[in-house]
């Protein structure tokens, strides 16, 4: 039961329920259930069903599909971030032997390594992984349908890569790895490789007709790491909050970050929709959303989350094609952010500053236009064009040396360095190069190509 302070409005919730119910019944869904939660709470969960008295709650499992893929992009980035591998690496530096070494393992994060979105053969996800007992036999022959590097291609291959990836490093199953390192620490007691009660049936609804017949629920082997994981909107909205600010026991708020960074160029004609590492990203309403779609036959899933307003919202049914529940997930996002936008927490002051930080506060100039630093927490700086209609301004992280690194924008992993003078004040920022002095072309700094010794004047009558 959540506090009064975290529940929605009843009109909120009411327009909650219409559009899952108006999807269920539209869609011809057997069943289908959603949850949002806001800020760390789960605040609403709504169930709609064809069998009356039997609704699926928060609890009730659901297969996922490829929202594993961002189970299994987060085991690599722990790797990454222990120094056991670079995302830089050649694949056959960790896991030799296959026809794909040459692919980075950042290009199978963001699809982008040129493979092929299926395996050879026969449908893999309705067929048992004992067909594609090897790798060899999940990349086949001509394992490549691009260039490497070059462009945006879905592959479920390249998550099976990524999965052996984790068992040779780990030197353990993909699945062990993932509940001993995820799930645990988060406490997902409910998402798993293999269904446990209760759990939904999966099912086909026919076209044309208001029949249905049980889809096959086959283990896929190799391909486990790309699509095998059952869950519930309970398990998923708390993996949706992770990815929204991390947690140390897994991996940090800058890590799930550079996850939710875009990686990947952006599909032709689809400006709004992207990938990062393991998630989806796309640009709604001048909304930021991150999380990623699912489906296997019998299924399909769908979670977002919006940072900036703290919401995650799951989507989760039984049917192999029906509701569009990966858009009705942001739907219902959009629905509680607009409806009820987030209440901004009480400014305080910070509970302490350097004075030495303190000291760069204010006013830079790079040549003529003016930015503004703003010590942020944790001696995390702030550095935003005055005017707000530049593109360059970025939030830094301390390095613990008295500089900074860029986070985002055009001086992500850029530099920030004060200088300053043998008395001690200082002289300039220089930030890749570029210097900002506390007047625009301050005579005092050394500016790169110098100053006029005329000065500044006006137009000579």
């Amino acid at each position: 039961m959540t506090s009064p302070r975290e529940e929605l409005l009843p009109t909120t919730r009411r327009a909650l329920l219409h559009r899952v119910a108006t999807a269920q019944a539209e869609g011809r869904a057997p069943s289908l259930v959603a949850s949002v939660l806001r800020d760390g709470e789960l605040v609403w969960t709504e169930g709609r069903t064809c069998v009356e008295g039997h609704a699926p709650d928060e609890d009730v499992q659901y297969r996922i599909g490829s929202i594993t893929k961002t189970f299994t992009a987060v085991l690599v980035m722990r790797l990454r971030d222990e120094g056991t591998l670079d995302l830089s690496d050649p694949l056959e530096k960790h896991l030799p032997g296959t026809a794909a070494g040459d692919v980075t393992i950042a290009e199978l994060l963001a699809h982008t390594g040129g493979l092929a979105a299926e395996t050879p053969g026969e449908w893999w996800e309705r067929t048992p992984g004992s067909q594609r007992p090897e790798l060899e036999d999940v990349l086949g022959e001509q394992p490549f349908k691009h260039p490497t590097g070059r462009r945006f291609h879905y592959s479920n291959p390249g998550y099976t890569l990524l999965g052996s990836l984790v068992e040779a490093l780990r030197g353990d199953s993909w699945e062990a790895v993932l509940r001993r390192e995820i799930l645990e620490p988060l406490g997902l007691t409910r998402t798993s490789a293999q269904p446990q009660a209760p759990h939904a049936g999966g099912w086909a609804v026919h076209p044309w007709a208001d029949v249905m017949m049980p889809e096959p629920a086959e283990d896929l082997g190799l391909m486990a790491p790309a699509g095998q994981l059952w869950s519930t909107t309970a398990d998923l909205a708390r993996f949706g909050a992770f990815l929204l600010s991390g947690d140390d026991r897994v991996l940090s708020a800058d890590s799930v970050r550079e996850m939710r960074t875009p990686a990947a160029p952006t599909p032709p004609g689809d400006w709004n929709s992207t990938y990062g590492l393991g998630t989806q990203v796309l640009r709604v309403d001048g909304r930021t959303l991150v999380g990623h779609g699912g489906s296997l036959p019998g299924f399909m899933a769908g979670l977002w989350a919006i940072e900036e307003d703290g919401l995650v919202a799951v989507t989760l049914t039984n049917c192999t094609s029906g509701p569009a529940v990966t858009a009705l997930a942001a739907e219902l996002l959009l629905i509680v952010a607009e409806a009820e936008p987030r209440i901004p927490e009480a400014w305080r002051p910070l509970p302490e500053l350097d004075k030495a930080l303190l000291e760069l506060a204010g006013p830079w100039h790079w040549g003529t236009n003016t930015f503004v630093l703003r010590p942020a927490a944790d001696g995390a700086v702030d550095l935003a064009p005055l005017s707000g209609s530049g593109v360059r301004g970025s939030r830094f992280r301390p390095n613990g040396d008295g500089t900074w690194t860029g986070l985002e924008g055009y001086f992500a992993g850029e530099i920030l360095r004060a200088v300053r003078r043998p008395d001690g004040s200082v002289s300039h920022l220089d930030l890749g190069s570029f210097f900002f002095t506390r007047e625009p072309y301050d005579t005092s700094a050394p500016v790169p190509g110098g100053v006029d010794p005329e000065g500044w004047h006006g137009l000579p009558q």
